[in-house]
């Protein structure tokens, strides 16, 4: 029998693999990383809501199908959890704010709940959240702050550090996300993950939300193959989201191999021409760029990608705000967090006129890097400027605002496919990503290109060691 620790350190792969062969079953699985939460999550806070009993029944049925060898769909028993912005049906998703009252129904699961369901997943919790996912890091009023596995005094960045330091820690292979500015590639960059923000309108969303365009939901896993299979089930088409695209989504783990990398042009660019980036992080986003040449692809520096849209976005955003926290009373004001007050309050008097300008101005950024991939097939750069930084603080020191993820939200507001992907360690022993952006809609190239990274600069072996409960 494999160790407890080892078991919930197993991809969704090898979870999948045992199951098969009869080597362990779904409810193993499950209390491995039920064991692995409980030793773990006092140190890391990366979950709001459990649901042991729940989830146990799920493993059990899961077990059931297994012997039958008859699995429900391709994540039968593999243990995931979910984002508390998103809903699950018997769970409150109280989105990291006191000011939601979970005594309401909760019947009903979003469009990416109801298809992890359907392929026999097991939800076994809700990991913690910015309050309404404001940020890119992870604390709030209701549940304090989340911390990095790696090392707990940092933040494992946001707004999905709960899922991010939960998959990090062996608390399940899989997380689900969102990411509306950087929040699935910000914390798979500061824990040591692959997370993937598809294309927008990829992955149906529901209920409808003010920041919807901006936004969409994505995996967190530990592996390209995990990330790309659980791709494949929640981009499936769901009715209640009348812009997603309404195709089938292709199978994309059995297409990460399929590419050539001699036939890629790529642009690397260090800054985009506006990111100030960490000299310790540029250096290994670098190295990990070379990797592409020694494939035989054509990888060309580009200096000066496009103007930093953060005014573009900001304009937009204020309309966005100020419809969307349209019924919070001032009263409500001592429940949430002050950064997020001051933001709405900022956004009180926005313009219809300010708005639809920078929906204009959003087009044309999207049409020059429409452009922009006609040249070039990706986009590699850091996916953020620094390394992980204090827990408790919204940005790092040296940095104002939004300035230290300037490489992860153009890409919300062209709506392009792109991931994070592991690329080093710090002298510190703290992870570094890649950010690898493909041309809108095409998400395949971004996973094959991470799978094209994984092989050549494994990373799994990098998990902190520290979280291996059974090791002596």
């Amino acid at each position: 029998m494999t160790p407890t620790g080892e078991l919930a350190l197993l991809s969704a792969q090898e979870l999948l693999d045992g199951y098969r062969a009869g080597s362990f079953t779904p409810l193993d699985a499950l209390e491995a990383v039920l064991d692995q939460r409980d030793a773990l999550d006092p140190k890391l806070n990366a979950f709001c809501h459990l649901d042991r009993d729940g989830a146990r029944a799920q493993a059990e049925a899961s077990a059931k199908r297994w012997r039958a060898q008859a699995p429900q769909g391709v994540l039968d028993g593999v243990p995931v959890s979910i984002k508390d912005i998103i809903l699950t049906a018997g769970w409150p998703t109280l989105r990291g704010s006191r000011t939601v009252d979970p005594d309401q129904p909760w019947t009903e699961d979003g469009p990416a709940v109801a298809r992890l369901r359907e392929a026999g997943a097991v939800l076994f919790g809700k990991t913690t959240t910015p309050e309404f996912a404001f940020k890119g890091v992870t604390d709030s009023p209701l549940t304090g702050i989340t911390r990095n596995p790696w090392n707990t005094a940092m933040t494992p960045g946001g707004s999905s550090g709960g899922g991010s330091a939960a998959v990090a820690a062996g608390i399940g292979p899989l997380a689900l996300a969102t990411d509306a500015g950087g929040s699935v590639r910000i914390p798979a960059s500061f824990a040591g993950l692959f997370g993937h923000k598809p294309s927008g309108g990829r992955v149906p969303m529901y209920p409808p939300t003010p920041y919807g365009s901006l936004a969409g939901f994505g995996p967190l896993a530990r592996t390209v193959r995990d990330g790309a299979l659980m791709l494949s089930v929640i981009a499936r088409p769901d009715p209640r989201d009348w812009e997603a695209d309404p195709s089938e989504p292709p199978d994309y783990l059995a297409a990460l191999e399929a590419a050539d990398p001699t036939r890629w042009r790529i642009a690397f660019s260090p800054t985009l021409g506006y990111v100030e980036v960490d000299p310790e992080v540029a250096a290994i986003v670098a190295r990990a760029a070379e990797v592409f040449s020694s494939l035989g692809a054509q990888v060309e520096q580009v200096d000066h990608v496009l103007d930093d849209p953060w005014p573009v976005l900001a304009r937009y955003k204020r309309g966005l705000t100020a419809f969307a926290f349209r019924n919070v009373a001032p009263a409500q004001y001592g429940l949430m967090d002050p950064a997020l007050v001051a933001e709405i309050e900022e956004s009180k008097g926005a313009s219809l006129q300010e708005h639809l300008a920078a929906q204009l101005e959003r087009a044309a950024i999207a049409r020059h890097m429409a452009r922009f991939h006609q040249r070039y097939d990706l986009l590699l750069t850091p996916t953020l400027a620094v390394p992980p930084f204090e827990a408790g603080r919204d940005q790092p020191q040296g940095y104002d605002g939004r300035a230290w993820y300037g490489f992860t939200y153009p890409f919300n507001l062209t709506r392009q496919p792109a991931a994070s992907v592991p690329c080093g360690l710090t002298a510190s022993g703290l992870p570094v990503g890649l950010h690898i952006v493909g041309p809108a809609r095409n998400d395949l190239r971004v996973l094959q290109a991470a799978r094209a990274f994984e092989r050549q600069c494994p990373w799994q072996p990098l998990a902190p060691m520290a979280y291996r409960i059974d090791t002596p």
